[in-house]
């Protein structure tokens, strides 16, 4: 890991040489040579200047900047988060904002963000190089108005060997199929051979648990489980039995390669090693990855010459048929704003502009991180792969873990136990996916009214939004239950997105 930070560190060194050395005339300062001061609100000192302020700085000279660093805002058991970054910025009054998409969606709505309209038209600031549904998911929270920019965003794709679709007659996938499709597409893999040897059809992660893959095909449906204001479970609607029963039908078909996580460690080469992943190994036809992947595979390349997979290109993600465009895959990183109260706009859009510019965004490019740059064209592809998989859908809130800060603090760890047991049944063949949804309905729905009930005995006051509601009825939810799950999943947006 240090190692690593060494590594970054000098790059980015590098990378603000190379920039300074490039730009000629002074082409970014601010024309009449006086210091301007901004406050940058950020994670910390020493991250910040590595990702962003040493660029700046060199081709900035005449900007001082003052980090505020919100690691003093820590968490503790029963502190209202939310009041204690208010507070924060109230005390410290940051020019620049770095917020999440519920801080800025909630921070918009009350009047306390810039517009930054005027400075976009003003100096003809390109939009159009930024991925289209990132631009468009800001504007979302904000009433389509916009407040801020988002330098990077994260996501995945699903990579697949072309050769193994060839070798044994298998249509490739293509962009937004739903995961029926997907996973009808594995099984049609062969599945006999030993463990060891045989091929499978698709590997995604470590989902061999009946309920967290159900849960991760149900999250990319929209479907959330709970709904933390009104403390009202929906886990056995029909949506989440069908997404349960798509998950345990796939489990059971054989074409999904399972990771051992209890595999214990590894001795060998390193090329041993990398042969070790099944995408890589050729053991694997399809996987669900981000874009370290590829960085694998090109190591893997270098490495093992004539082994490993060499022909392959990816497809998006799965996603909810109902909703083609978007997916719970793709989310930008932290959104940059200008608090509208600052007494340096001018000077903090002078920083906003240029982290989510052109030249840093060439420059940074190959520093991905685990992300991509929000400006598409830097995103490589000298091997012409469908690289717009990983960017063509538009972000979307994943609803199934949203408000989650609203529930009582034990709830999320005891319900899991509990999904543990009831799925148990569905494992050794002694229950129905519905039955065990029902029960766990059930069972859920009185350990989360129990737990309001404590949690607004031992606060006074604080748990009252959360507990309102959860004396609703604990035993299967309806059809009517089942409507309104979908109705507010549709008006998400009326609920500040996580």
């Amino acid at each position: 890991m240090q190692y690593g930070k060494k590594v970054a560190a000098a790059l980015c060194g590098a990378l603000v040489a190379g920039i300074a050395a490039g730009c000629s005339g002074g082409g970014n300062d601010t024309g009449d040579g006086e210091k301007t001061a901004i406050k940058i609100m950020h994670y910390d000192e020493r991250s910040f200047y590595q990702q962003y302020g040493m660029l700046f700085s060199a081709l900035y000279p005449d900007v001082e900047i003052e980090v505020v660093s919100t690691s003093s805002v820590a968490y503790e058991e029963g502190k209202d988060m939310q009041k204690a970054m208010e507070e924060f910025i109230a005390e410290q009054k940051p020019d620049v904002l770095m917020l999440s998409a519920s801080e800025y969606s909630r921070m918009a709505g009350e009047g306390k963000l810039y517009n930054l309209d005027t400075f976009i038209q003003k100096d003809k600031f390109d939009l159009e190089g930024i991925a289209p549904g990132i631009v468009e998911y800001i504007k979302q929270q904000s009433d389509g108005i916009l407040y801020g920019l988002a330098p990077d965003f994260y996501s995945q794709a699903i990579f697949y060997n072309k050769d193994m679709f060839t070798q044994y007659g298998v249509t490739p996938p293509t962009d937004r199929m739903s995961w029926e499709e997907l996973l009808q597409l594995a099984a049609r893999f062969p599945t006999d051979g030993s463990a060891e040897d045989r091929v499978y059809g698709l590997k995604v992660g470590y989902q061999s648990d009946l309920y967290q893959f159900g849960m991760m095909v149900g999250s990319s449906l929209g479907l959330s489980y709970v709904n933390p204001t009104t403390s009202q479970l929906t886990i056995n609607s029909d949506s989440w039995k069908r997404a349960f029963e798509t998950a345990d039908k796939a489990l059971k078909s054989g074409a999904l390669y399972v990771e051992d996580m209890n595999g214990g460690g590894f001795s060998g080469s390193y090329e041993d090693y990398l042969l070790r992943d099944a995408f890589i190994g050729e053991r694997v036809a399809m996987v669900l990855e981000g874009n370290y992947m590829m960085d694998q595979i090109k190591e893997a390349q270098t490495r093992l010459k004539d082994k490993g997979v060499k022909n392959w290109d990816i497809v998006t993600v799965p996603v909810n048929p109902q909703t083609p465009d978007e997916s719970t895959a793709m989310s930008i990183g932290q959104i940059f704003a200008i608090d509208a109260n600052s007494a340096n706009p001018e000077g903090a859009w002078k920083f906003l502009s240029y982290i989510n510019g052109d030249d840093f965004a060439r420059v940074t490019s190959k520093l991905r991180n685990g992300g991509f740059p929000a400006r598409t064209k830097y995103i490589d592809n000298e091997e012409g792969r469908n690289m717009a998989a990983f960017y063509s859908l538009k972000p979307r809130t994943n609803d199934t873990y949203k408000d989650f800060d609203k529930l009582p603090r034990d709830f999320y760890m005891k319900f899991d136990a509990l999904t543990q047991q009831e799925f148990q049944g569905v494992k050794d063949g002694s229950a129905t996916i519905a039955e065990a949804l029902d029960s766990l309905q059930a069972k859920g729905q009185k350990m989360l009214t129990e737990e309001s009930e404590k949690a607004a005995t031992a606060e006074p006051g604080s748990s009252s939004e959360s507990s309102s509601g959860s004396g609703a009825a604990s035993g299967s939810v309806s059809s009517s239950g089942e409507t309104v799950t979908i109705v507010t999943e549709g008006a998400s947006s009326a609920v500040p997105a996580e």
